[in-house]
């Protein structure tokens, strides 16, 4: 628990009481390690209004989002692991451009003057988005009103894809991404290379993996399920008079389980989008396979019925 401690200090720093500051890390430590985002105040992390105290939830947020046989791997002194994991890759790589994304978005809409509050910003929601975590320090309605359309779509962009498999985190996964592009990048060298060659594409998880077409299967299967519900929630928002961009945001927020939101969720949102919110959280929590396996139970037995 040595993430609460360093959170009860920077509370104590920050100005609140010792026992309110002990409450509230453990809380907040729980939430971001297991990426679930709730915190014990209304506005979220930007109550406390702590650079220290976000800088300790970022560190907390990547920890829960990395793979935890990674976490027994780099413990037990295998720590190449950390530059050599396809899913670190992919993950520092993604980070990387959907960052880019979002603080082009950021930066040319003029919304903060000063270096800090800028990349603070900016860095925080785009880590929170990106690890599912959905912690926040701006209000939901600022991601429209001051980010605009185009810093929206590098966090949206960031949630659908997510964190590590065997993790807290939802969405897609840098796995799947890495697997993806690994047999992308295989079958364009297959095309450079005489018919004859024998070409055998690896990935490192841990171990050096083949990259067989099972792994690209179930991937792809996965990240097209994970579009659809995604598009399926945007039309649901749009229908119900949201613009693209709102939408779109929201419903990947949902389906990936992260909890950020540009204020569309709240009590007096349609009843009916309620109910595609609530569908997109529980089909993207048990990532399908599950979901698949129940309907055909479903269809079986009908079909037994008759």
């Amino acid at each position: 628990m040595l993430g609460s401690g360093a959170l009860s200090i920077a509370g104590i720093w920050g100005g609140l009481p010792p026992l309110k500051s002990i409450f509230d890390s453990v809380c907040i430590f729980m939430a971001a390690f297991d990426t679930g985002g709730f915190t014990p105040q209304s506005q979220s992390i930007l109550f406390y209004h702590n650079f220290p105290f976000e800088i300790i939830t970022i560190s907390v947020m990547l920890l829960g989002s990395i793979n935890f046989a990674l976490h027994y791997a780099v413990w037990t002194g295998n720590r190449r692991e950390l530059y050599r994991n396809i899913e670190i890759v992919t993950l520092f790589i993604s980070i990387m451009v959907t960052l880019s994304i979002t603080a082009w978005g950021v930066l040319r809409n003029y919304v903060y003057g000063q270096s800090l509050p800028f990349s603070s910003k900016t860095f925080y929601h785009l880590i929170s988005g990106h690890t599912g975590t959905g912690f926040s320090t701006i209000y939901p309605r600022q991601f429209v009103n001051e980010w605009g359309a185009l810093a929206m779509f590098g966090v949206t962009l960031a949630m659908a894809i997510g964190g590590s498999v065997c993790s807290t985190t939802g969405a897609i996964k840098v796995f799947r991404i890495g697997v993806i592009y690994k047999a992308l990048r295989q079958d364009i060298k297959k095309l450079l290379i005489p018919e004859t060659a024998i070409f055998v594409q690896k990935i490192h998880h841990i171990k050096d993996i083949v990259l067989e077409d099972k792994y690209v299967r179930i991937s792809a299967i996965i990240l097209i399920s994970y579009v659809n519900l995604y598009i399926f929630g945007t039309i649901a928002g749009m229908l119900c008079g949201y613009s693209l961009s709102e939408a779109l945001f929201e419903s990947v927020s949902a389906a990936a389980n992260v909890g950020l939101s540009c204020g569309i969720t709240s009590p007096s949102m349609p009843a009916a989008l309620k109910i595609v919110y609530i569908f997109q959280m529980w089909a993207g929590r048990l990532e399908f396979i599950a979901v698949m396996v129940l309907l055909g139970m479903v269809i079986a037995t009908l079909k037994g019925k008759r």
